[in-house]
């Protein structure tokens, strides 16, 4: 039998009325602020994250999303304390290693985005091993934004394609010919860009893919999300005229 919480889920997510973006992007912010008010170590907040970004996997697999993108560990979270940097990645290879058996079951292709750089050896290899057990799964994918920033992702770009010119292996850049050159040269462009927590930014995610998206930005904090915080959030996508730049 179903508890009336998983009822009321599964009576939202089978909703006609919603338009459903190819792909979104999510902003997981508040995890810290929501385990502070708890009277819980910042970490707490974390592992209550990753609990509420599996109810959204789970729903935005149910509601037929092509590809959902997770900011997971930005360039500039370098600048935390040791010991929640140490947490951050330390259960970012557990995600992989407990999820995946799950992520199978949902049919969702598992990447990781980001610069190798400073990210930890273990936590590369797991995200490697994941991606290559996933690679046959076409009902969604799902992009982990792991030592990932935007301005680095264009450097980065900007410097392999001046030494492909260099070496006489290019000669122009066009859009798509630059966006091979990105960490995940066949994301699609970001349909609906989400926010948590209370924040107005865009934190240096995913620039060059956002370019079109719709953006909400919404009050509660990361771990308090589920199915219907999504909803409410394809109920304000669902309203937005979407032109690209056309009267």
């Amino acid at each position: 039998m179903f508890q009336a919480s998983e009822w009321a889920g599964r009576c939202l997510l089978s909703r006609s009325d919603l338009k459903i973006p190819e792909h979104i992007a999510v902003i997981m912010d508040g995890n810290g602020r929501w385990a502070v008010e708890q009277g819980l170590p910042r970490t707490e907040g974390h592992r209550a994250g990753e609990e509420a970004l599996m109810r959204w996997v789970r729903a935005g697999r149910k509601l037929g999303v092509k590809e959902m993108s997770f900011y997971t560990f930005s360039t500039e979270n370098w600048n935390r304390s040791v010991s929640e940097v140490n947490f951050l990645m330390n259960i970012s290879k557990e995600i992989m290693v407990k999820r995946a058996p799950e992520f199978i079951d949902l049919g969702c292709q598992v990447r990781w985005v980001g610069r190798k750089g400073r990210i930890w050896s273990s936590v590369l290899r797991e995200l490697e091993v994941i991606q290559e057990k996933t690679k046959r799964c076409t009902d969604m994918v799902l992009n982990f934004c792991i030592n990932y920033g935007g301005r680095a992702e264009i450097l980065d770009a900007v410097n392999e394609i001046i030494d492909n010119a260099s070496a006489g292996k290019l000669k122009k850049v066009t859009e798509k010919s630059f966006a091979k050159y990105l960490y995940s040269p066949t994301m699609r462009d970001v349909d609906l860009l989400i926010r948590t927590s209370g924040e107005v930014r865009t934190s240096n995610f995913l620039p060059w893919q956002l370019v079109y998206s719709e953006m909400v930005f919404i009050e509660d904090k990361w771990p308090d999300v589920d199915e219907s915080t999504l909803i409410r959030c394809l109920e304000q996508y669902t309203s937005r005229d979407r032109r690209f730049g056309k009267a």
